[in-house]
C-alpha cells in the first residue's frame, strides 16, 4: 500500500510539473506574440511620424501654390489621421487575437480529478 501512494504521488508531481511546463510554453507564445504586435505598433508610429514629418511639409507647399496655406494644412492633416487610424484599428485587432491564458493547460489541469478518481 506504501508503494501505491509513494509510486502516485511521484506520478502526480510528475504531472504537475508536465502541466507547469506546458503553461510556460502557452504563455511564451503569447507573449511572442503580443511583442510582435506592440513592435508592429511602434513600427507604425515611426514611421507615420516620419511620413507625416516630411510629406506633410512637401504636399503643404504644393497645396499651398493652388489654396490658401491654412486649407492646405488642414487637409494633409486630416488625410495622415485617417492613415493612423488605419494603423491604429490593424494593430488593436491584433492585440485582441492574444489569449494570455493557457487554454490547453488549463482544460488538462480540469481533467486531474478525474485521472485521480479513476474514471
Amino acid at each position: 500500500m506504501g508503494e501505491l501512494i509513494t509510486e502516485v504521488s511521484r506520478d502526480l508531481s510528475t504531472l504537475m510539473r508536465q502541466e507547469l511546463e506546458l503553461a510556460k510554453a502557452e504563455i511564451k507564445a503569447e507573449v511572442s506574440k503580443t511583442g510582435k504586435a506592440a513592435g508592429m505598433l511602434g513600427g507604425a508610429g515611426f514611421a507615420g511620424y516620419m511620413v507625416l514629418l516630411f510629406l506633410s511639409i512637401a504636399l503643404w507647399w504644393g497645396l499651398a501654390n493652388v489654396i490658401d496655406q491654412g486649407w492646405a494644412a488642414l487637409i494633409v492633416a486630416l488625410v495622415w489621421a485617417v492613415i493612423g487610424g488605419v494603423l491604429f484599428a490593424s494593430g488593436r485587432s491584433t492585440l485582441r487575437s492574444v489569449h494570455p491564458k493557457p487554454e490547453r493547460t488549463v482544460e488538462t489541469v480540469k481533467q486531474v480529478p478525474n485521472a485521480l478518481k479513476g474514471q
